[in-house]
């Protein structure tokens, strides 16, 4: 299961560095003809795309940075691996386009005060936003359709940027032909929409960001999912305190299982590990923990103060010595009903069931039952055979 993750963690790097380095070269050679055409056909709105291509440029280095990253393994700093690293950056990545945004909108503002120093646009400008809205529109199809096929959130957040740019040069582009028609106005106030564009995707980003940093839990149909998987289990009778936390792209699952009071601790520790084998199949979960539990502890719990087992074992030991016998074994469950204690003697050949049960008769059980504060006292003996050992009760609960 370990080795899956890894490999699907490989596939990922390698689907991030090749998108987000097309993006680098797409954003380069925009930037560059957004911010010098801009310039020169006198577009404040151009310009302002051509900054927005530049923060593209910069949140694309830091996906890079991120996505190296979080693909190295466990270490002693960082146990569960350095997933998070990607929502760092994707936090990053929203504080940027924020700052960015907000200069935007200042520029803009600045530009409308002054509306008698704004120069006539140039017709290049209407061209080089028009160039703009197609690239940057399948740059995006092309990033969400590889984020979406190793459905990586930083790498989709970094498309939606993409798009971003995709609607800001269609704003640009109709604020020039305005502009060209004699309306002056419209340039800055393309500027401005800019602006407010990136800087509204910024606070998604960020936000997002900030929320799976602070252990965000998985959304309730995932989280459904993941019950259904453990409630499936055989052995399994209930699930409760399902809990799941972000990490990157993947999760955390820590989960409470019920299983039959009465099984071996080897049978309930199978049953947990069957558990998170099945919560392991589904890919978005990074690790689980799986804690067994006789009874549903969010309900009930064991009375306080009952004997411990080595105290269960004095007290038996001394009442069985009295008939000169001995326990191999102990069977104590621990209920919120109350204590039940399971005795086992050693095997004899020669005793009958006339013997055992005239034994039975002769050993205090309800005062030792009273003695441990238990509900349930249970004696039996371990029948030996060449082939095997068994196990029949020689006495009732009592």
């Amino acid at each position: 299961m370990r080795s899956e993750l890894q490999s699907e963690s490989a596939v990922k790097q390698t689907v991030a560095r090749r998108s987000t380095l097309a993006s680098v070269a797409v954003n380069i050679v925009l930037m560059s003809l957004q911010i010098v055409i801009g310039f020169i056909a006198h577009s404040q709105a151009l310009v302002a795309d051509g900054v927005h291509s530049l923060a593209d440029l910069v949140s694309d280095f830091i996906v890079l940075i991120a996505n190296r990253a979080s693909g190295e393994k466990p270490d002693a700093d960082h146990n569960y691996g350095h997933a998070r690293y990607e929502t760092v950056a994707s936090l990053f990545l929203g504080a940027l386009l924020i700052a960015v945004g907000v200069g935007m909108l200042w520029r803009a503002g600045t530009r409308i005060a002054n509306l008698g120093d704004i120069p006539p646009v140039h017709i290049s400008a209407l061209a080089v936003a028009a160039l703009v809205l197609v690239s940057k529109e399948g740059l995006f199809r092309y990033m969400l359709r590889e984020a979406q096929r190793v459905r990586s959130a930083m790498l989709i957040a970094n498309a939606w940027h993409a798009r971003s740019d995709a609607a800001s040069s269609l704003v640009v582009a109709i604020g020039t032909i305005g502009s060209l028609a004699g309306v002056r106005l419209l340039d800055p106030i393309a500027a401005a929409i800019v602006g407010f564009l990136v800087a509204r995707m910024g606070w998604t980003f960020g936000w997002n960001s900030l929320q799976d940093l602070s252990d965000r839990a998985l959304d309730e149909t995932t989280a459904s999912d993941i019950r259904k998987l453990l409630a499936s289990t055989p052995g399994v009778l209930d699930v409760h305190e399902l809990r799941t936390r972000k990490m990157g792209d993947f999760a955390l699952v820590d989960a409470h299982i019920l299983v039959d009071p009465m099984i071996s601790v080897s049978e309930g520790h199978y049953i947990a590990e069957s558990a998170r084998t099945r919560v392991m199949t589904d890919k978005r979960v990074l690790d689980a923990l799986i804690h067994v539990d006789p009874e549903n502890d969010a309900v009930t719990h064991p009375p306080a103060r009952m004997p411990t087992r080595a105290a269960v074992a004095a007290l038996a030991d001394a009442e069985l010595a009295k008939q000169g016998l001995r326990a191999v074994g102990y069977n104590v469950h621990y209920l919120s009903t109350g204590l039940d204690v399971d005795i086992t003697l050693a095997a004899d050949a020669s005793a009958g069931r006339e013997h055992d049960d005239d034994l039975a008769k002769r050993i205090d059980l309800s005062g030792l039952k009273k003695r441990l504060g238990a509900r349930n006292v249970t004696l039996q003996r371990r029948v030996e055979s060449t082939a095997h050992f068994a196990t029949v009760a020689t006495t009732r609960p009592m």
